[in-house]
């Protein structure tokens, strides 16, 4: 059944519940803080390439974000606030404080937004201006430094947050490790991740260190040696043996000791659920969005998720463990803290 949604911007909010969405397409226009609403922000990496991911991002949120508020008497109204980053240089302004939650995406392209001169492979067609690059890292400085503001990065912005961090570089994956990884891949849990105060709930529900992820990336992010930032994950090891490239990492832990307050992964737990993504798939067909062949080529990555009960069951605990669970409790926490 088709969940009453009404179209704003090309996103579908649930109507009366005291969420909102929010387009920022250029730098300065975003809207005017209000007391009485909890804003999300929601870093657009696609640089105007047609995705699921996005809207699975701010629908995903503004869900929670219902059923965290239904909770908590005098909650104050949740907006989700999109900013194209890459295609128009919108970037958050500071102070990050303003944010409670601030989610990144994944996106096309090499993850240095210099390398894209819409020729090379690894740039997928995309010439791209860097200067957004700058006003980005500077937000991401006072994220870090911000208790009251979580960050999650997925994909392109974890790779670009991780170049931010300095601790891996981007390596266009090689035919020996079998081009561009896509689909239902492996990866591997660390000791870190096994005897983390939260993820320590992941190894344990898998039944130890293997994981399955939803992958669809040219690059893969090598340890530059730089200490003081926890790997989580790696790839599992592929048919050349190797096992190398990170693909989950804590930057910064929340004051409580237990929850990361700035993670990121190398896969899209975004992608959580089939029958919400066939609805999407649905509503930006119809609205001719998107072309034929776009709409089909993710119905058969959908597809695959049936190969197996297992296969959907693991991809359900990656997107609940690394994005859903940790955005619903500091999505909980500061809504309880803004109750009037």
């Amino acid at each position: 059944m088709k969940r009453p949604y009404q179209r704003v911007a090309n996103i579908w909010v649930p109507p009366g519940l005291s969420l909102s969405y929010a387009r920022v397409d250029a730098p300065g226009d975003e809207p005017a803080p209000d007391p009485g609403t909890l804003d999300v922000a929601v870093l657009d990496m696609h640089h105007g390439y047609p995705n699921l991911g996005h809207h699975s991002i701010v629908e995903t949120v503004l869900n929670i974000a219902h059923q965290e508020r239904q909770e908590r008497e005098g909650a104050p109204a949740v907006r989700v606030i999109s900013y194209d980053v890459r295609g128009r240089g919108a970037v958050p302004s500071l102070p990050a404080s303003r944010f409670a939650l601030v989610v990144g995406s994944g996106g096309p392209g090499a993850l240095d937004p210099r390398e894209n001169d819409g020729r090379s492979a690894g740039s997928q067609g995309i010439a791209e201006d860097a200067s957004w690059e700058a006003p980005l890292f500077l937000f991401f400085d006072d994220v870090a430094r911000t208790e009251v503001t979580a960050l999650f990065a997925i994909c392109h912005s974890f790779g670009v947050l991780v170049r931010w961090a300095g601790i891996a570089e981007a390596v266009l994956r090689s035919e020996l490790k079998g081009g561009k990884s896509q689909g239902v891949v492996g990866n591997v849990l660390t000791s870190e991740a096994r005897h983390h105060p939260f993820f320590s709930g992941f190894w344990n529900d898998c039944g130890g260190a293997e994981i399955r992820v939803l992958d669809s990336r040219l690059y893969d992010l090598l340890p530059t040696g730089r200490a003081g930032t926890p790997f989580l994950a790696y790839e599992a090891p592929g048919p050349s043996g190797l096992s190398d490239a990170v693909t989950m990492c804590e930057f910064v832990r929340h004051a409580d000791g237990v929850l990361p307050r700035v993670w990121g992964v190398n896969c899209h737990p975004e992608i959580g659920d089939k029958g919400l993504q066939r609805e999407r798939l649905d509503r930006m067909a119809e609205r001719g969005e998107v072309t034929d062949g776009w709409v089909s080529e993710r119905r058969t990555a959908l597809d695959a998720w049936d190969e197996s009960a297992h296969h959907e069951h693991s991809l359900q605990r990656t997107s609940a463990w690394t994005f859903e669970m940790p955005v619903r409790a500091h999505l909980g926490r500061a809504l309880g803290e803004r109750r009037g």
